[in-house]
This record gives structure tokens, C-alpha cells and sequence, in this order.
């Protein structure tokens, strides 16, 4: 299924972010069946509060595609997107959003209405165990 490998690709930038000592979220951007955008947290690393996963690849891929809407463009990202970030989605005009882990204490899915755009599709839970387990695992190592 598609949606498990672009999940992987997602997890991949995870792991990097890991590695870097950042929360392990990854991200990637996919336009008719390619990759156009990663990202992987960085807000460590760059000093700067906004550079989760999400805005890093929504960036790359806008660059990519030289526009600033990212229509009939699906994002894969490993853990629900906050607030912050489901705003960024919802101005880029993603059309559709995959993600992992939900995230209860600090995603999107806790406002309402929502904050993404009225046509943006979202499906949930895709490789949730391993996402998951990826963020659970981060933390505990740091406690």
C-alpha cells in the first residue's frame, strides 16, 4: 500500500531528527506518486520554534514546485500535526494529510472547527505502533 511506504519515507526523516537529538517526527511531501519535500524536526538544531517536520518539508516542496499551494499534494508525517502546523497545511491548500501517532494533548483534531482547509482529507493511524512507539521511546530515554 502506498500509504505505508510514503510512511516509511516519513519515518526515515524521523529517525534523522532522532539522531540529531530533536523529537523524532518526520515528514514528507509526495505529488503524483514522488517525493517533493522532506523534513524532520530541527527546532534544536536551527534554534527556532517553528521548524517541526511539517513546515521544513511544506517548504522543500513548495520550493520544488515553485508555488506556494500545495493542491493534489498529499503530506505523510509520523504524528498528528499540532496547531501551528495544520494552520501552515491549510494555507499551502495540502489535499491531503496521512499521519501516524495522534497526538491527544497537542494536536490539531482538538480544535473545532478545524483548523485545515474545508477539502483537506485525512487519514489516521497508518504504521501508528511504530510512529508511536518512536516518540515513546525518544522521551523515556530522556527522563
Amino acid at each position: 500500500m502506498n500509504d505505508e511506504l510514503y510512511m516509511r519515507e516519513a519515518l526515515k526523516e524521523a529517525e534523522a531528527a532522532r539522531s540529531d537529538g530533536e523529537v523524532p517526527i518526520g515528514a514528507v511531501v509526495v505529488a503524483k506518486g514522488r517525493i517533493i519535500g522532506r523534513g524532520h524536526n530541527m527546532t534544536e538544531r536551527l534554534h527556532d520554534p517553528t521548524a517541526h517536520a511539517e513546515m521544513i518539508a511544506l517548504t522543500a516542496a513548495t520550493e520544488a514546485l515553485g508555488g506556494k499551494y500545495l493542491q493534489d499534494c498529499t503530506l505523510y508525517v509520523t504524528v498528528e500535526p499540532c496547531p501551528m502546523c495544520a494552520a501552515a497545511i491549510n494555507w499551502a491548500q495540502v489535499s491531503r494529510i496521512v499521519y501516524g501517532a495522534a497526538d491527544p494533548k497537542r494536536g490539531y483534531s482538538m480544535f473545532s472547527p478545524s483548523l485545515l482547509h474545508p477539502k483537506t482529507e485525512v487519514t489516521a493511524g497508518v504504521l501508528s505502533e511504530t510512529c508511536g512507539k518512536l516518540m515513546l521511546d525518544f522521551f523515556k530515554e530522556k527522563r
